[in-house]
């Protein structure tokens, strides 16, 4: 019983804390915008429209300095502190938008 009791308590623990890709967003919509419809700095691709995994390899790419143009540094400072967790909910939710 002490057992299920533990693991209910990190499930619930678990679900509470999750990465929430909308609350990540709003840092990212400062420059590409409310609904991922703008060219960061007028520099990036525009963003709305892309596949969750297209999103994902490219946050993974910047992460590991192996993917960007002309924005490269500004966003591995962007996405250093990011998570497997975090990415896939951030790349959730940009490819939700449109």
């Amino acid at each position: 019983m002490k057992k299920l009791l533990v693991l209910a308590a990190v499930v619930c623990a678990t679900s509470i804390f999750a990465a929430d890709g909308a609350s990540l967003f709003k840092t990212c919509a400062t420059c590409h915008g409310a609904k991922a419809e703008k060219a960061a700095l007028n520099k990036s691709q525009i963003i709305a429209g892309w596949s969750a995994d297209k999103i994902t390899a490219a946050l993974n790419g910047y992460k590991a300095g192996t993917y960007g143009g002309a924005l490269k540094m500004t966003m591995v400072g962007q996405v250093k502190a990011l998570d497997d967790e975090k990415i896939k909910a951030l790349a959730t939710y940009i490819s939700t938008l449109k």
